[in-house]
């Protein structure tokens, strides 16, 4: 495979920095059965999923206060508190992703994240403006694992889908990625991220 990557596309979340929605939740509901049932009734993975793909938070945070009306505060406290779900980076990788840049690699970003809350994790992580550029989607209304945001995200940057290497914690936007003619490999940590550019020709 060496000598076949031209451009090399990062996911964010749980690659270059950790998310857990759970954390502010420990303190704000302390008993741990009722977070569960919490994240599996209310704030579930796909109502938030939807913010992602661009439904803003106020009609988000409306569609579940009509249906838990008790359950507002917890609710709210979803996007209020959503700087503790993102607590930190995982250095090793960002070094990674900068030592690629620094070699004159092509780097582009491409995520799933809410619009506001991105431009929140830019100021909370100045590295995230490093590389050439970023598909954001909840700003263009696409979402892994769709194809269509994989060919967006290409004719957007002028990227070779046979020559772009995208790197997701998510199996399910590994696929999708390979669906759309890029090359993809699944993180696991840093180290693992390493040996799969080797595999490409890609030192680091």
């Amino acid at each position: 495979m060496a000598g076949q990557i031209k451009h090399i596309v990062f996911d964010i979340g749980k690659v270059l920095i950790h998310y857990d929605p759970t954390l502010p939740y420990r303190r704000l509901i302390p008993d741990e059965e009722e977070r569960r049932w919490f994240f599996a009734n209310v704030c579930t993975h796909e109502w938030n999923l939807e913010q992602d793909r661009g439904r803003s938070w106020a009609n988000a945070e409306a569609l579940l206060v009509e249906r838990f009306p008790e359950r507002e505060q917890q609710i709210r406290a979803f996007r209020q508190y959503w700087p503790e779900m993102v607590p930190y980076a995982y250095e090793d990788s960002v070094r990674v992703m900068e030592q690629l840049i620094d070699e004159g690699r092509d780097v582009t970003m491409l995520t799933n994240f809410a619009a506001d809350t991105f431009r929140h994790a830019r100021e909370m992580y100045p590295f995230l403006n490093k590389p050439r550029g970023v598909t954001v989607s909840g700003e263009i209304e696409l979402i892994k694992p769709d194809r269509e945001i994989y060919e967006k995200h290409a004719r957007d940057f002028g990227l070779e889908p046979q020559s772009t290497l995208f790197i997701d914690d998510s199996l399910a936007n590994v696929e999708g990625a390979r669906a759309a003619g890029w090359q993809a490999v699944q993180f696991i940590d840093a180290a693992q991220l390493k040996a799969d550019l080797a595999s490409f020709g890609i030192a680091t």
